[in-house]
């Protein structure tokens, strides 16, 4: 008990630390940093960061270095490691071996039924921060960068495809573009690749991305997403002519959706369009619409439209946002 309540105790006086003057705060975070126990030693890592110490970089290196040794007993969950990480990224360190040393790091702890991998956050922390390294040269950090490409950890995956979309390059989104081809993944991984290759190369990219909707499946919904993020006359037109040649309603629904999303004057005509002459489409469209965050004004057009007619009436009265 007494040592419970020195922790807490300790965490309180960090927290502390948030009223008293910037001029006292590194000596009390340089002690935590020292510390043994991981969690106090995130705590304070997450302090470093929030106070913008910089100064304290050398310390939070050396606990860095430290929770390395027998990991799974001095810094369970990656506690330690984690906020260490990001706050060395916040920083913008420039020691690639630091962040490589992280990237590479797996950490297997006991769960029910087995062992499971808790350092897929301090991978992905990592991977993001090699990316601001002006040491690494891009074909090197690529490579690196493609270590985890098919990383065990699914969440790591799709954080790697989003570093390797910072990186900005034509190289860059040419290995998006790759993974894409490659397919086999969770819907997320493609997705992501779809999102950044439209955001590195921008429109052009559409009749590409537009490739992946013809299956009609849980990733051709993430290509429909995608574009419809590009808020683009191009992405309504893919989208529009996709609907065109879709048969499952579900799928329907999504492109329906999407194209609400592109947030074109003659989206909103269009699907207007589709409850106007009551199309099969006709409660998908208000759903779309309702669910893609209208103004008051496409509100109003809806409602005036959908008058008169009761089972689109009641569409509309299930999906009408609250009142502003």
């Amino acid at each position: 008990m007494a040592g419970k309540l020195a922790f807490e105790a300790q965490i309180a006086a960090l927290e502390a630390l948030r009223q008293q003057p910037e001029d006292v705060r590194p000596a009390p975070l340089r002690k935590a940093l020292s510390a043994k126990n991981n969690f106090l030693v995130a705590k304070a890592a997450d302090l470093v960061r929030e106070f913008n110490l910089t100064a304290l970089t050398p310390d939070l290196l050396a606990a860095f270095e430290r929770f390395f040794e027998n990991p799974e007993k001095t810094d369970p969950q990656c506690w330690a490691k984690n906020a260490i990480s990001r706050a060395l990224a916040a920083f913008e360190h420039q020691e690639a071996d630091v962040f490589l040393r992280g990237m590479r790091h797996h950490q297997f702890e006991p769960v029910w039924g087995g062992r499971s991998d808790t350092a897929g956050t301090l991978r992905s922390t990592c991977a993001f921060a090699l990316v601001q390294c002006r040491s690494v040269i891009e074909p090197d950090l690529l490579a690196h960068l493609l270590e985890l490409i098919a990383d065990n950890d699914k969440a790591v995956r799709a954080e790697i495809v989003r570093a390797i979309e910072q990186v900005g390059s034509n190289s860059a989104s040419l290995l998006l573009r790759m993974r894409a081809l490659i397919g086999n993944d969770e819907p997320e991984i493609p997705g992501a690749c779809y999102g950044g290759v439209l955001h590195l190369e921008g429109v052009r990219a559409i009749p590409w991305i537009s490739r992946f909707l013809d299956p009609g499946d849980d990733a051709a919904a993430e290509a429909a997403l995608a574009i419809s993020a590009t808020h683009s006359p191009e992405g309504f037109e893919a989208l529009r002519t996709a609907l065109e040649n879709a048969s499952d309603p579900w799928f329907r629904s999504v492109l329906l959706s999407a194209i609400a999303l592109t947030r074109q004057d003659a989206a909103t005509d269009f699907l207007l369009e589709q409850v106007r002459k009551e199309s099969m489409d006709a409660e998908s469209a208000i759903e779309a619409l309702l669910r893609s965050a209208p103004s008051e004004e496409i509100v109003r057009r809806l409602e005036g439209v959908v008058q008169g007619n009761p089972r689109l009436e009641r569409a509309f009265a299930a999906q009408k946002p609250p009142q502003r």
